[in-house]
């Protein structure tokens, strides 16, 4: 399924989330007096999700590798300082908040190796060089799709051929 805008994308909206998050959980106590860390830490999370709209904005795979690239590194980022704030007494009271975090920095990580590794193995060169032939053949594709869809829908629960979608 190749995506028509960056919204619709599972790690973007996870990514999002990591960076609510880590706006909600920076703006507690924890962090008076830590102006650097916490706007880094604030940083670091919005550059995963903004990194992954600006690539794919860009319409080429190459140019969205780089930003997935540059988005995975700001993942890291994020969980490398907070295994630091784990390490920290004054943030033992929100060790599960730093645990929530973590997981989810590492979560967005995965799906943009995936992702990558994807785009990697892909003879598609990206939206920018997408020609009238080749959107006619998907939409072809997504048509025929439906059918076998729609066909495998109609057989009874135990067929073979129902389970192969």
């Amino acid at each position: 399924m190749r995506y028509q805008r960056f919204e619709e994308l599972p790690v973007w909206s996870d990514a999002q989330l990591l960076a609510q998050k880590m706006y909600e959980w920076t703006a507690g106590e924890e962090f008076r007096g830590r102006h650097s860390l916490k706007d880094q830490l604030e940083r670091a999370a919005l550059s995963v999700s903004n990194n992954i709209a600006e690539g794919f904005e860009r319409g080429t795979n190459r140019e969205i590798l780089a930003f997935l690239y540059i988005a995975r590194g700001s993942a890291g980022e994020v969980r490398s300082m907070l295994a630091l704030c784990d390490r920290m007494p004054q943030f033992e009271r929100t060790k599960v908040t730093v645990l929530g975090l973590r997981k989810l920095a590492e979560s967005c990580s995965k799906q943009l190796k995936g992702w990558a590794d994807n785009l990697q193995n892909s003879s598609y060169q990206g939206q920018r060089y997408v020609n009238r032939e080749e959107r006619e053949r998907e939409v072809q594709e997504k048509r025929g799709d439906a059918f076998m869809e729609k066909l495998r829908n109609s057989l009874p629960a135990n067929h073979p051929l129902r389970r192969e979608g």
